[in-house]
């Protein structure tokens, strides 16, 4: 067993020194399993060991019946607080996952993402954001976003009925919720977004974000939850989004305050 284990993680160590020198490109397939045995003469099964520990480390991704591969980069680049610039949404209709793609120079379709959107009795941690009573009625937009066909990530954002009723908010077709999305469709209710709090949370997925994600297992996620919330303080969007870890660069740009200076 012993014998075994060193023989696995010496192939594990010649394949992660393999691909962090580039030697083996983002996308590349790795040897199969039977070449990596003829190669470093050991079972089948040794081999497939290495493959899975590096599975789980995130550096390649199976496809079933078509091989291993590595894991393909450059992530995309997810905008700090520059998604959310109001001329973007505002005057230019992008909305904040289609201002990350143009800034990692990708491309984006409608049905890069699709939503169901309910009205539910409000969850604890819902009501709580929202500043409503326990089980109050909100909407629930539940989005799934894809880059060419791969899950990215998901967001799920919650409102008060009576900030988004008969808005296009509420509609499930695929896509953003018409021009500018949905802080458009607030702007034009009257509630203009002007403060912004996001948490991040890194942890394991659960099973049913394995599948809906997409993810090999090994890999981690990072919750996100954003409240959003006009000038006078009140809460128009509560939402949680969960990210595939390797699919993102989260990317912050922003003037350091300093406290201590005496406003002019």
């Amino acid at each position: 067993m012993t014998s075994r284990r060193g023989a696995s993680e010496r192939i594990r160590a010649d394949l992660r020194a393999d691909i962090e020198s580039g030697r083996l490109e983002p996308g590349a397939a790795l040897p199969s399993t039977a070449e990596l045995a003829r190669r470093y003469e050991v079972a089948a099964e040794t081999a497939r060991l290495a493959v899975t520990k590096l599975k789980e480390e995130g550096l390649v991704v199976g496809r079933t019946g078509a091989g291993v591969y590595v894991r393909p980069r450059p992530p995309l680049r997810r905008l700090g607080v520059d998604r959310y610039d109001k001329a973007k949404w505002r005057d230019c209709d992008q909305v904040a996952f289609i201002a990350d793609r143009i800034a990692s120079g990708r491309t984006w379709e409608r049905n890069d993402q699709t939503q169901t959107v309910r009205r539910i009795p409000a969850p604890a941690r819902v009501s709580a954001a929202l500043g409503l009573p326990d089980e109050a009625d909100v909407y629930e937009r539940a989005r799934l976003v894809r880059e060419q066909g791969t899950p990215t990530h998901t967001l799920t954002s919650y409102y008060r009925p009576e900030h988004v009723e008969g808005t296009r908010l509420v509609e499930p077709a695929a896509g953003p919720a018409g021009p500018g999305g949905g802080f458009r469709v607030l702007y034009e209710q009257g509630l203009e977004i002007a403060h912004m709090t996001e948490e991040l949370q890194a942890r394991m997925p659960t099973p049913e974000e394995l599948e809906t994600l997409s993810l090999p297992s090994g890999e981690p996620v990072v919750e996100l939850h954003r409240t959003t919330r006009t000038a006078d303080g009140v809460v128009v969007e509560y939402a949680v989004g969960v990210h595939a870890a390797s699919r993102f660069t989260w990317s912050y740009s922003f003037e350091v305050p300093d406290s201590a200076r005496p406003a002019s």
